[in-house]
């Protein structure tokens, strides 16, 4: 199965690739959980989490970047979506995530999101990494704190997601290398 373009990056229990078809499966299970998706746009059917793997695929594609397809290592099991991301129109450089309920409270966020910040800044020139945190969305504050973002305050985002509440987390580059 066809892969988008990308590096494949490893940390002690995960791996994370550049979105493939094979991860459908996955993409639904995560955006059809209304309790998953509620963070991260919300429920959708299984046609529109294609939609949108097809768009993390594409900004592989076009830009070079996208979030990465989050596998355990023990298991081979896609369990989320984490990296860098920067639709048009977005308030800044962020590195985000998703992940199965499946895969929560086992450090999974934070481990798949230093590689993913290391890799933006030393491979994409990033200055900055932020975190479009809605906020009631206490657990990725909690990631974000954890990776030594610090809440910026509310930050509008683009259309379809202008009416959502949001609070940009971040840093720098030099904040997070010096951590």
């Amino acid at each position: 199965m066809a892969i988008a373009p990308g590096p494949t990056l490893e940390t002690a229990r995960l791996i994370l690739r550049p979105t493939g078809a094979q991860d459908l499966d996955g993409w639904a299970q995560l955006m059809g959980d209304a309790e998953a998706a509620q963070y991260i746009g919300g429920y959708q059917t299984r046609e529109a989490a294609w939609r949108g793997m097809a768009s993390m695929a594409g900004s592989w594609a076009i830009n070079g970047f996208g979030m990465f397809s989050l596998i355990a290592r023990d298991t081979g099991l896609w369990v989320g979506r984490i990296g860098p991301w920067r639709p048009e129109g977005w308030p800044g450089t962020e590195v985000g995530w998703g992940l199965l309920r499946s895969a929560w409270g086992k450090g999974y966020a934070v481990e798949a999101a230093q590689a993913a910040i290391d890799w933006a800044f030393d491979h994409l020139g990033w200055d900055e990494v932020i975190h479009c945190i809605h906020p009631q969305n206490t657990a990725s504050q909690q990631v974000a704190a954890r990776l030594g973002s610090r809440n910026r305050g509310p930050h509008p985002l683009p259309a379809p997601y202008q009416d959502l509440p949001n609070e940009v987390w971040g840093q720098t580059k030099t904040e997070w290398k010096g951590r």
